[in-house]
């Protein structure tokens, strides 16, 4: 459902698998977040330091997000603007530097700030929209997805409406069976709850913090004390994001605090007095502020080292363009983002982020991957949703005399949040399951090879659907399978620790994947088990760039350097071993394509099996299994009495560069294990077989089906002479 690790790519198909431009951790979202609630409607949206006129309105501002949300909407329709995702960087300055204006202006004009009425603002300004947004997110989601797509958008669903789902991203995003996953209609709210959680703390923090030193000193300037504030937190948020990001960027990408700096760079523009300049001086600011936009915009993409320190170009811009315009608000960049157009665009842009990114959720599921000009027609239909929300759902609770007072405000946002809980919680109790079956009665891959023709429906089944993507080894629940970050594997033993026959398990989480039929051998055989995989890290020695961190992963070679040493000591009778054939080879700073990848990862699987083969022990490689291209546990909650829908062609699940097999066969001794009889039969790759559902998260094995493997693993490792 959710293209995880990096939000922002366009959609494709609902249920399959996701299209080159998603299949990266993902700024699969890279929405658009809001600003200030009080910008564009007659309201001040912002007191421009170093004028007479604190409330002067800013039409540059407007225009300034309709620069940002055109951005996004252009990347995710599908454009090539593959920074498009800056647009949500640009929101987060122009709201640090709005909000804090706002709060600056009140506490010098009262000596102090009303918590609740900056809060009400927000109430009215935001939630009656998301209220509406969300509720009809979760009626089409009934209406066009499976029952394993609603439940996972029911979740979202909650966490959106309570402003929580950036960590609810994050913390997916470092599940590795969770990447790769479908994006969720709801993922865009992970820039509005950032926001909004910077607006919960943000007032009391600097608040606080002019009181105290009040307290304290009993004088001080506030607008000093809370330049200092902001200075300090941007430049340790900063601190923060940057080391965030370049250890681990999928889940550094979400993060509220690495994200604070960007606040703190509008905050500081509100708080230290621009002076007028000259009119060439601040138009030159201005455009090269707007270069600085457009220029991120164009050029970065999903290999950008993300939010820090790539971050700095478009948010120092967005503060040039802010400066020039307090400076010298006729300057002629100014005049051209206050034109009517751009303000119209700026003035809805909270409601069109709201409805565009399920606007092409949707459209992908009714019709499939979309194309830049089905994305573009997606897009201008939520225009359309957006034009009326703002009209119909925005401005009249607004504007509303009846929630001017603040405790009236504080009443409707909870009730609208509330509103906005319950549809995931309905949508939560309306999704039918199949029925499962009991351990004993799915037959499993054995089922292949009986009878005359592959499985066509199912009426009860193992794993129940929506529990597939949950069903992994159990060495993976024990902690035992290592993750991006971790360079080392712990000492999980299996079957029985005191055999003098010792079988290790070596490789990436496709290896890892055989673990439950290796371990049901290993208890039938005696044999001790040693199990040492890790994710994204496969056998060859090569360099890799790892699409989730967005670098080099060097975790990996230092985990496959400590893994062969490891081995060696072992002395293991057997070594079985396997890996993903589809990686991104690094050469110096160059990535490879996919051929040149392929052939580098063939040399370096060689070096690793001749490596191997020095150990004395018997080594056999697996080749790896199908790569569904949809996803199978979705596809078999829609449709179990059709899984012909759910199968995949074999030349369509096989076609990738192959790695092992060409490894093996290059180093003398090594024997190749080709599991594709245990998956497909007569040019097809079943989704369920003998009952059981074959593939979990994306290219991965149930649990449940690798486990009924264990006969058909007996018999290979015997036909190949593995341990005689």
């Amino acid at each position: 459902m959710r293209s995880l690790p990096r939000p922002g790519h366009s959609p494709s198909r609902h249920g399959k698998s996701p299209s080159n431009r998603r299949d990266s951790p993902s700024r699969s979202d890279s929405p658009l977040t809001t600003t200030s609630g009080v910008s564009g409607t007659g309201e001040p949206n912002a007191p421009a330091p170093g004028t007479d006129a604190a409330h002067r309105f800013r039409p540059d501002i407007e225009g300034l997000r309709a620069v940002a949300i055109l951005a996004v909407l252009l990347y995710h329709a599908g454009l090539p603007v593959t920074g498009g995702y800056v647009g949500v960087d640009v929101f987060f300055v122009l709201s640090g530097f709005l909000m804090t204006r706002l709060i600056l202006d009140e506490i010098e004009r009262t000596g102090s700030l009303s918590i609740s009425r900056f809060y009400a603002r927000r109430a009215r300004r935001l939630l009656p929209a998301v209220a509406v947004v969300l509720a009809a997110v979760a009626l089409l989601s009934w209406l066009l997805f499976s029952p394993v797509d609603r439940d996972s958008v029911a979740v979202d669903l909650v966490a959106s409406a309570l402003y929580a789902i950036n960590w609810w991203l994050s913390g997916q995003a470092v599940d590795y069976f969770a990447s790769g996953l479908q994006a969720s209609p709801v993922q865009h709210f992970w820039s509005l709850a950032v926001e909004e959680q910077f607006y919960v703390v943000w007032p009391v923090l600097l608040l606080g913090a002019v009181w105290l030193v009040r307290r304290f000193t009993g004088t001080g300037s506030p607008r000093r004390t809370l330049l200092a504030v902001v200075a300090g937190v941007g430049t340790a948020s900063l601190a923060y994001s940057v080391f965030g990001t370049l250890h681990a960027a999928d889940t550094a990408y979400f993060d509220t605090v690495g994200r604070g700096w960007e606040f703190a760079v509008g905050g500081a523009v509100a708080l230290v007095g621009v002076p007028r300049l000259a009119s060439k001086a601040a138009t030159v600011l201005a455009w090269a502020g707007l270069a600085a936009i457009g220029w991120s915009a164009v050029t970065f993409d999903e290999a950008t080292l993300f939010p820090a320190p790539w971050a700095l170009l478009p948010a120092l811009g967005t503060a040039a363009v802010i400066a020039a315009g307090t400076a010298l608000p006729s300057a002629r960049p100014q005049q051209l983002l206050g034109t009517p157009v751009m303000r119209h665009l700026g003035r809805i842009s909270y409601s069109w982020y709201l409805w565009h990114w399920p606007a092409l959720v949707f459209a992908a599921s009714a019709v499939g991957e979309l194309s830049a000009a089905e994305g573009l027609a997606a897009v201008a239909g939520a225009y359309v949703l957006a034009t009326a929300t703002y009209h119909l759902v925005e401005q009249p609770f607004r504007r509303s005399p009846v929630f001017q007072r603040p405790r009236r405000a504080l009443t409707l946002g909870a009730a609208c949040t509330t509103i906005a809980v319950i549809p995931g919680l309905v949508l939560s109790l309306t999704i039918p399951s199949l029925p499962t079956k009991a351990p004993g009665e799915a037959t499993g891959a054995p089922a292949l090879g009986q009878g005359d023709a592959v499985q066509r429906s199912v009426d009860a089944v193992r794993p129940e659907p929506r529990l597939a993507r949950q069903d992994w080894p159990r060495n993976y629940n024990d902690g035992c399978h290592a993750d991006r970050p971790e360079t080392t594997s712990p000492a999980c033993v299996y079957g029985d620790p005191e055999s003098d026959r010792t079988v290790v398990l070596f490789g990436d989480s496709h290896a890892m994947q055989y673990f439950p039929a290796l371990e049901r051998l290993a208890k039938d055989r005696g044999w001790r088990l040693v199990s040492l995989t890790k994710s994204g890290c496969p056998p060859p020695q090569v360099g890799l760039h790892n699409d989730a961190l967005r670098r080099y992963y060097s975790e990996c070679d230092t985990w496959r350097a400590d893994m062969l040493d490891r081995i060696k000591k072992e002395q293991p009778d057997l070594v079985l071993t396997g890996g993903r054939d589809t990686y991104t080879v690094v050469d110096g700073e160059r990535r490879l394509d996919a051929a040149g990848s392929a052939e580098a990862l063939r040399d370096g699987y060689a070096d690793t099996l001749t490596e191997l083969r020095g150990t004395g022990a018997r080594v056999v490689t697996i080749k790896d299994n199908p790569h569904p291209d949809k996803d199978v546990p979705s596809c078999v909650s829609r449709a179990p009495q059709q899984l012909a829908e759910c199968a995949i062609p074999q030349d369509t699940a096989f076609a990738y560069p192959h790695v092992a097999d060409h490894a093996a066969n290059r180093v003398d001794g090594a024997r190749l294990l080709d599991p594709t009889p245990a998956f497909c039969r007569d040019g097809t790759c079943p989704a369920v077989i003998g009952d059981v559902v074959v593939y979990g998260v994306t290219t991965h094995l149930t649990a449940t089906y690798a486990r009924t493997l264990a006969p058909w693993l007996d018999e290979q490792l015997a036909s190949l002479n593995a341990l005689s």
